[in-house]
């Protein structure tokens, strides 16, 4: 992530270039100035949360019994791949399509057996009896979300929610009024997360800051993701808080691989698989601008950032903490990061 702070002597030509997405600029130079500007960095002297002192070891999350629903995605691969190197137990189970039902399935070097609609009911429940300490992990799919929620609060069983989309309310009603154990985050990537804590307590702290200042926002996930990026809507939320006027429908998103390849830079190998956000502020005199920025290519931030929510989850569970809806920052604050 980059924090630059740049004063130009000119006038600032942001908005044109960053609402034209045609030519070959590049990402970092899509803002572009005429004349020279000093660009001091700025650096924070204290992080906005206090770093808890980080445990010597997590003893009891080896064998630690682990459900991933979603497994043959690429993020359920990612999240079975990490679980088995943290020393996690990864149930032999799975829930899937109608298509895929009753298919044996390897990830990670692990056969795991997929199952339907009509079987997850039972399914779940037998798996709950047999391994008290499960924790589920959802990388589903958004339609699924809902649904997957209601059955994991039946049953009763802890469960990370990293599928994104889906009705959120009604998500986060059911786990409250069920009163089970679950992680919820739209942004599981734990250095993303720490970031847009940092910007929410500016926003709590220093309300209307930015007032008067212009804000455009870029986004480029892979071609596939069709909604607009979680984590850039909570980032925008906090400027709106500092007193900057945005409505959602101004975020542009890059979708095209063309686009994100000549523009934007992501490298070929993790086009389909990369999260990259621009946000630009201009003062309302163009004398100001700061630049925000964290781009991010392939799935392991996310796959990690999940592990250490499931592990987080499971010492909630064994210390009979509260049963609540928690998120990454609750886990970042336990200061469990391995």
């Amino acid at each position: 992530m980059a924090f630059s702070l740049k004063v130009p002597t000119n006038i600032i030509q942001g908005r044109e270039n960053f609402a034209s997405l045609n030519g070959h600029r590049r990402w970092d130079r899509v803002i572009s100035r005429k004349g020279r500007s000093a660009s001091p960095v700025v650096s924070m002297s204290r992080t906005p949360i206090q770093c808890l002192e980080k445990p010597s070891k997590v003893s009891h999350s080896t064998g630690l019994p682990i459900m991933v629903n979603g497994c043959t995605g690429k993020m359920g691969k990612a999240v079975i791949e990490a679980a088995v190197s943290a020393g996690l137990h990864l149930v032999p189970v799975s829930f899937s399509s109608s298509e895929e039902s009753q298919k044996t399935v390897q990830v990670g070097g692990k056969d795991i057996q997929m199952y339907g609609p009509s079987e997850r009911e039972s399914i779940l429940a037998s798996t709950f009896d047999e391994y008290p300490n499960l924790v589920v992990v959802d990388y589903t799919v958004p339609a699924a979300v809902n649904d997957n929620a209601e059955l994991y609060c039946k049953i009763g069983v802890p469960f990370v929610m990293g599928t994104t989309a889906g009705d959120r309310e009604l998500l986060y009603k059911t786990v409250e009024d069920s009163k089970v154990y679950a992680v919820i985050s739209p942004q599981m990537g734990k250095q993303v997360v720490a970031f847009i804590a940092a910007m929410e307590i500016m926003a709590e702290q220093f309300p209307g800051a930015f007032s008067g200042y212009s804000l455009q926002v870029m986004e480029s996930h892979q071609a596939f993701k069709l909604d607009t990026s979680g984590t850039a809507k909570e980032v925008i939320s906090c400027f709106q808080k500092l007193g900057v006027s945005f409505d959602l429908d101004e975020i542009q998103m890059i979708r095209d691989p063309e686009q994100q390849l000549e523009m934007v830079g992501v490298p070929e190998e993790h086009l389909s698989g990369h999260a990259f956000h621009l946000y630009h502020l201009t003062s309302p005199d163009q004398t100001v601008s700061f630049e925000f920025q964290h781009n991010v290519c392939g799935r392991s931030i996310y796959a990690e950032g999940t592990i250490d929510a499931t592990i987080f989850l499971a010492q909630k569970v064994r210390s009979k903490a509260e049963k609540r809806i928690y998120n990454m920052i609750d886990v970042l604050r336990e200061g469990n990061m391995r």
